[in-house]
């Protein structure tokens, strides 16, 4: 994948292999538009799917997995994005007289692409994929400004939506664990997601759980690994991203030691026994 950065919150990217999958978790919001190829992005929410020409806003401090393929003609994935971070927001509703809002309720993933002023907008980026330096930090403050201004004026909801400033609540962190384990992010991020610093985090995990969070993020991800092997006959090669391991070695290693045989020879034993 090659990333440029136009400026430190605007970047290009454009993959090279047919298939790229990654897990994801982002601070800011993100506004962007996929100029070629696919982006399927798989959340609790439901999968939302970018493909070519496809205006996308994702809110912050949401957790997905995401799926990056060629489009129908070959073309590799692409896409420019713009991340909204909080203090330029805040500094955004103080400068315009934006009064404090309630909590945003509504989806986490919205599609933008009939909004022909955003089209527009990216449009107008295009040409500082070849010439980057041409974006000083001057012209992306105000490309930044004209975003926010255009995602305003696509409704009051955009509103709640992007300075809703309120940090995760502490929640019931035993029901976020067990919905949320599959996704590979580092620790740090599951602890401000529900709610906590790092060191309260693990303290409270190893109250509920009784265990470390790495020992039970690992053997939570392997049960579902077996259990997706053997009853829903999905391959390893599937099931390892599908269950939050980085690669397809460690998860063999891992299983092997668990469960005494590979992701491959249970496939196989299964295989057998169903004849």
């Amino acid at each position: 994948m090659d990333t440029v950065f136009l400026h430190h919150n605007l970047l290009y990217a454009r993959g090279h292999q047919k298939m790229q999958s990654s897990e994801h978790y982002f601070p800011d919001h993100a506004l962007g538009i996929m100029l070629s190829g696919e982006s399927h992005y798989f959340s609790n929410e439901g999968t939302f799917v970018m493909q070519e020409g496809t205006i996308g806003l994702l809110r912050r401090n949401e957790l997905f997995k995401k799926l990056k393929k060629v489009g129908p003609t070959g073309e590799p994935p692409s896409l420019i994005s713009l991340f909204l971070d909080q203090k330029t927001l805040q500094q955004y509703a103080a400068d315009n007289g934006i009064p404090k809002q309630s909590t945003y309720r509504g989806n986490a993933m919205l599609d933008l692409t009939s909004n022909v002023f955003l089209k527009g907008f990216f449009d107008s980026l295009l040409p500082y994929i070849d010439q980057p330096k041409k974006l000083t930090a001057k012209m992306a403050e105000l490309k930044t400004y004209e975003a926010i201004e255009l995602l305003l004026q696509a409704g009051l909801s955009y509103q709640t939506f992007l300075f809703d400033f309120q940090e995760p609540h502490k929640i019931d962190l035993e029901t976020y664990m067990n919905h949320n384990f599959k996704y590979n992010i580092p620790l740090a991020s599951f602890a401000k997601l529900a709610g906590r610093s790092l060191s309260t985090f693990k303290r409270d995990f190893t109250k509920i759980f009784e265990t470390t969070p790495e020992k039970w993020l690992q053997n939570k991800r392997l049960e579902q690994a077996h259990y997706l092997l053997s009853k829903r006959e999905m391959r390893p090669s599937e099931v390892y991203l599908e269950v939050g391991f980085e690669n397809l070695s460690h998860f063999s290693f891992a299983f092997k030691k668990t469960f005494g045989l590979t992701p491959t020879e249970l496939t196989e034993q299964q295989r057998t026994t169903s004849y």
